[in-house]
């Protein structure tokens, strides 16, 4: 029996490869672009360790050129999710109680696995199946995803050995056990990296997972699926089971066995997930954990001191980079009178920069957005733009879907800061902007503050420490990720955990231990070495 102590060390972010022009990792990038986008596989569920087909297909196209089926996937149905809740259940029974130092060692070995020998691969299929470019996968599907492994395993390390104190007589400890019945983990297609720690972060912790990839990621979510298993996972700890979240998640809610809910995706889906846990709550073990991170409205707010320049290029890469379809893109900005006309110039020289299309060619900065659905939403916003007295098209405002769904970087600027644009979550790349007079900058911040729903990430930019002091306290619940002279995108894990409040979920912060102990279900332990024998009181004898 190996009874060392461990106490994994806080690890290095994965470092961001370059892919410069002949190096060895754009070469062997290429090769793997190469042969995925000639093959159509086919993607079976995956229960208890086995493949399972169902016949009901789903296809994975390529949102650049929806002509071009990259794969054919086996939908489950209420059987399956059945026979994958027992197959967890079954699974758990040894998983909870393997010690947390092998789970942990598996872990780090899918970590491994991505950043060496799998790394082009998962790059590769992010990139064709979810039309991200080369550092937008570089920094999702292997760099995030890895981290999260790397420093989930180092945060675990810190719940595990956060122990009460024992005085005379008495040994004190705390359990952190797993939770009592399967974590239903629903991933959204726009980072491989959630998909990965939606599903993984709880199983660390010794629990079992039902994992629904989004229908429009299961591609790359396929091979992280395929890599657990190299890397050692059991059968049956994680359960792949694609397929329509109505169906699936009817029958998740209302099984007893349901000890959490691990979710990324829209408000709305959240909102009847959570409905549907409350209909059917004395049906379950116990109280079910909902974590989620759902939409978001994020800002950019200038002060007249901010240099415009820099306001600038926060705002076209924080609102354009893969297609605005980030939660925490850039997709409303408050900007002063004073500095607009030069903002408003430095924006278009940026946007001129852009290049549209096909992941393959790699000077292309902006590619597809996801999926038909998403074209035709985002285009709505943009053509009632076109339409309104509010409204004015600083840039872009053009779609074509023929090939592939295609949309050009768009800024509106309205006079209505309650405009449609400007309030509600679009997830495509459309910035509207609202200038205001500079004199009122404190109601303009309240505008921020309350005109969205929404509080996820914020940003803001000033060149005076007493107006950026004073601009966050004013917008200290608008944002639970906060960013300063800079852009509101880019978290990284171990260094900006991420999540938001609000409208925008749960705020239990994913990349940081906030979320790992979420997937824990503490037990304290008291023994006494000499138990006592009387009941009597000293003062009253």
């Amino acid at each position: 029996m190996n009874n060392s102590l461990f106490s994994f060390g806080r690890p290095i972010n994965e470092p961001v490869q370059q892919y410069l022009k002949g190096s060895p990792e754009r070469q062997a990038l290429d090769v793997a672009l190469e042969k995925i986008s000639q093959e159509e596989i086919e993607i079976p569920l995956i229960i208890g360790g086995k493949e399972i087909k169902t016949g009901n297909m789903g296809t994975v196209v390529m949102p650049h050129n929806h002509k071009k089926i990259l794969a054919r996937y086996h939908q489950a149905g209420e059987k399956e999710v059945l026979m994958a809740i027992e197959a967890a259940l079954e699974a758990k029974k040894q998983w909870e109680n393997m010690p947390w130092t092998e789970r942990a060692a598996i872990v780090l070995k899918i970590a491994e696995l991505l950043a060496k020998k799998y790394r082009y691969v998962i790059n590769a299929a992010t990139m064709l199946g979810q039309s991200k470019n080369i550092y937008q996968a570089e920094i999702d599907s292997a760099c995030e995803t890895i981290d999260f492994l790397r420093y989930n395993v180092h945060y675990a390390s810190q719940i595990y050995s956060d122990q009460p104190g024992s005085i005379a007589n008495q040994l004190n400890s705390v359990e952190y056990r797993p939770l009592e019945g399967f974590i239903f983990a629903l991933t959204p297609f726009n980072f491989t990296s959630i998909a990965s720690n939606l599903s993984m972060s709880p199983v660390l912790m010794g629990n079992v997972a039902i994992w629904k990839p989004s229908s429009t990621s299961i591609l790359s979510n396929y091979y992280l699926m395929k890599i657990y298993k190299e890397a050692g996972l059991p059968d049956g700890v994680i359960n792949f089971i694609p397929g329509k979240g109505s169906v699936l998640g009817k029958v998740i809610t209302s099984h007893q066995a349901l000890a959490g809910i691990h979710f990324t995706g829209s408000t709305d889906t959240f909102n009847t997930l959570w409905k549907n846990v409350a209909e059917n709550m004395t049906k379950y073990i116990s109280y079910p954990k909902l974590v989620g991170e759902t939409g978001g409205k994020d800002f950019v707010f200038a002060h007249k001191s901010a240099n415009a320049l820099d306001v600038a290029t926060a705002l076209v890469a924080g609102a354009f980079e893969f297609q605005g379809q980030k939660c925490s893109a850039a997709s409303r900005a408050y900007i002063p009178k004073s500095i607009w006309n030069d903002v408003k110039t430095n924006i278009l020289t940026h946007v001129a920069k852009i290049k549209m299309g096909c992941v393959m060619e790699h000077n292309n900065f902006m590619n597809a957005v996801i999926d038909e659905a998403s074209f035709d939403n985002i285009m709505s916003y943009i053509n009632d733009a076109k339409n309104s007295k509010d409204c004015e098209i600083v840039c872009g405002g053009n779609g074509d879907k023929s090939k592939g769904y295609f949309i050009e970087p768009t800024v509106i600027l309205t006079t209505n800061p309650h405009y449609k644009s400007i309030v509600e979550e679009i997830f495509g790349p459309v910035l509207t902007v609202y200038v205001y007079e500079d004199e009122k900058f404190d109601e303009t911040l309240d505008i921020c503050n309350t005109a969205s729903p929404y509080g996820l990430t914020g940003a803001v930019f000033s060149n005076c420490r007493y107006t950026t002091e004073y601009m966050m306290d004013k917008l200290r619940y608008a944002a639970g990720n906060f960013y300063i002279n800079d852009k509101p995108t880019g978290a990284m894990v171990g260094l900006q955990p991420f999540g938001g409040a609000r409208a925008s979920g749960t705020n239990d912060k994913a990349g940081s231990y906030l979320n790992l102990i979420r997937w824990t279900n503490p037990r304290a332990i008291k023994e006494t070495f000499i138990p006592a024998t009387d009941i009597i009181y000293p003062y009253m004898k």
